[in-house]
């Protein structure tokens, strides 16, 4: 007999070889049709696997992330047992699950998919699914395994396989389809019970571009057909609200090929929304005690092996370039620099917190195929400022700007959100992790414990910390439900040895400070991109680009239109004047496509009493208004940002 011990503490005993499965049908019937993959002492395993020892078990189903994360993945065998079967000979590559669905790379030959083949392709998938196939997994030895991908002439598995050692090979059928593949996976294909394929696009071999292109298959999957059509429905709102086709829409940026690909250039439009987010952030960062400093775009070679950059970031940092018989080196993140100006005159603990700001420009080398609208891109514009504390400050300043992300939140109307605590590898010391156990331990605990003692959602997230500390990714979700990476909030306990960084301590010692690396408004690009997307382009008064339209019925109030525009120019109101001889309802058709939030309409009547017709985006008609009174509303609006209602 074995002993099951589960997450609210009960322990139960089982006979040796006992499932996921059988322990949930033990439990009730109904859980058992539920459960999709188990968590074995802290890893996720296939429901159907024998336990033979000991265990601490989690039943996980379509609630658990890793529920749906297994669902999917399962879903991407089923897929690629349903192009097998339409298109023998396919070579498949990797088919992991993603956030939302799963992908299948694959070499196709001679052949092209095209959009008619996800219907078919869909079809065979239910067919498939409908037969309840069990996924059946198979440990193989490296000589077999070779052996059966050498006589299907499948290159793509064979390197796989070149990583691989005896004893960690692992092959997985279900109907007619076997893969190599790690798992786990869900009972069988029953489960699958509504298919969508979403998308085809190419896709490099290992992501190089050197290497051949592959199709990329993207496909989601639910267990019933009422949450697919509401993922389908999401999916085109959010089409509407795409910040590319807005960005495009609204004058806000554009891409060009002679400047070059994820190089953006900011039109008017985006540059005032631009200036804005740069002046909430400046006016929040001057009370909260941050001195402003400016950096250089480039940087010798030099600067970044002090770092640990390079080599560490080397892939994501653009060529260097030979001037002087020197290396430099564009850019790619503030903090170097920073710390060069701590450093440049000498600072005693009085000085500390030491909070250094910039609205730096940094360049990074992302994957062609990487790259998507303002998301990713290799030109971003970041809200950057390093903290230099002690120890002893350290809680009170991660915690001050934990408080700074809140209140940008309740401006933004960002209602969902939460901190994802990413933490280092000890298996991957001295090689994407700097060898300091200890102090890794250390700064974890600290950064946990505030978020703990602040009631500050979070998640933990393993082998995804920064080279030099653990760090908060800042994790939302706009309104329609799509999540974002908004900005991160680092620990750096190695950049102060690194640059000899120092202070005089109170006992007149030299200590080296802790650093805070944090962008709470991420990078113009991103941010923008969410906002966009957020507010389907409908900006907040303050925001907005043009935040007043004035339409003139006809020429003959344009004078009086031009002395409203006068007025609201010199209280720093952002307006403009449609005066092209159109009628009044295309004007206000054209106004309200471009989500001007207020239309001033002028006519005989407001003239002679100087009043204003109002209107508001998405409202309609909210009456007639002296140019005072109208104005007193809209400055009030515009000075507390007010979010969108």
């Amino acid at each position: 007999m074995i002993n099951i011990s589960f997450p609210d503490g009960a322990v139960r005993e089982y006979e040796n070889g006992v499932t996921a499965s059988d322990i949930a049908k033990s439990i009730s019937e109904g859980l058992a049709r539920k459960v999709l993959a188990a968590k074995v002492n802290g890893i996720v395993w296939d429901s159907t696997r024998p336990i033979t020892t000991d265990a601490s078990l989690q039943l996980l189903t379509w609630d658990d992330a890793e529920g749906k994360n297994t669902f999917w993945h399962s879903s991407a065998h089923l897929m690629a047992e349903a192009v097998e079967t339409v298109f023998p000979g396919v070579k498949f590559w990797v088919g992991p699950a993603l956030d939302k669905g799963f992908y299948y790379d694959m070499d196709l030959g001679d052949r092209k998919l095209v959009e008619e083949d996800l219907v078919m392709l869909e079809k065979k998938m239910n067919e498939l699914a409908k037969k309840g196939n069990i996924y059946i997994r198979k440990e193989i030895p490296k000589p077999e395994a070779v052996k059966y991908f050498a006589d299907k002439g499948d290159e793509y598995k064979l390197d796989l396989l070149n990583n691989l050692n005896d004893g960690e090979i692992t092959f997985y059928t279900q109907g007619n389809f076997t893969d190599l593949c790690r798992g786990p996976h869900i009972p069988n294909t029953n489960f699958i019970k509504a298919i969508k394929l979403t998308n085809i696009a190419g896709a490099y071999w290992k992501g190089d571009e050197k290497n051949k292109q592959l199709t990329r298959l993207y496909g989601i999957t639910f267990p019933n057909q009422k949450e697919l059509d509401e993922y389908l429905a999401m999916l085109e709102e959010a089409k509407k609200r795409d910040h590319r086709k807005l960005g495009k829409e609204l004058g806000i940026f554009t891409m060009d090929d002679d400047v070059g690909p994820g190089l953006p250039l900011w039109l008017p439009n985006g540059t005032v929304i631009i200036e804005e987010l740069e002046k909430l952030a400046k006016e929040t960062e001057e009370a909260a005690g941050y001195k402003r400093v400016v950096t250089p775009h480039i940087a010798k070679e030099n600067l970044y092996i002090t770092s640990g950059h390079l080599p560490y970031y080397a892939d994501s940092m653009f060529p260097p370039m030979e001037m002087d018989g020197e290396k430099y080196y564009l850019k790619a993140m503030n903090c170097p620099h920073h710390h060069k100006i701590y450093d440049a005159e000498p600072k005693s603990y009085k000085d500390l917190p030491y909070r250094l700001a910039e609205y730096g420009t940094c360049y990074r080398y992302e994957q062609s195929g990487e790259l998507f609208g303002l998301m990713r891109v290799r030109c971003l514009h970041m809200n950057d400022a390093h903290i230099y504390c002690t120890k002893e400050q350290f809680f009170q300043e991660f915690k001050a700007v934990n408080d700074m992300y809140l209140k940008y939140f309740k401006i933004f109307g960002i209602d969902k959100y939460v901190m994802r605590l990413s933490l280092h590898s000890p298996e991957k010391l001295g090689q994407k992790y700097v060898n300091e156990p200890e102090l890794w331990i250390e700064t974890e605990a600290m950064v946990r414990q505030v978020l703990i003692d602040t009631n500050t959602p979070f998640v933990e997230v393993y082998d995804e910390a920064a080279f030099y500390g653990p760090k908060i990714d800042v994790q939302i979700w706009s309104t329609i439900g799509r999540e974002f990476t908004l900005a991160t909030n680092q620990v750096d306990f190695n950049s102060g040895r690194k640059f000899k960084l120092a202070y005089t301590t109170q006992q007149n010692d030299t200590d080296i400070p802790l650093i805070i690396h944090r962008a709470p408004l991420g990078t113009h690009e991103r941010f923008i991109g969410f906002l966009l997307e957020h507010y389907a382009g409908k900006f907040p008064t303050w925001l907005a680009p043009v935040q007043v339209k004035i339409l003139p019925i006809s020429d003959k109030y344009i004078d009086y239109a031009k002395e409203v525009k006068a007025s609201l120019r010199r209280e720093g109101i952002r307006v403009d004047i449609d005066d092209r001889n159109e009628k009044i309802g295309r004007k206000i058709r054209e106004a309200e496509l471009s989500r001007v939030p207020y239309m001033l309409i002028v006519g005989e009547k407001e003239m002679e009493d100087a009043k204003l017709s109002v209107r508001r985006q998405g409202k309609g008609d909210i009456g007639v208004q002296l140019l005072e009174e109208f104005m007193n509303t809209i400055i009030d609006e515009i000075k507390e940002r007010k979010s969108t209602e």
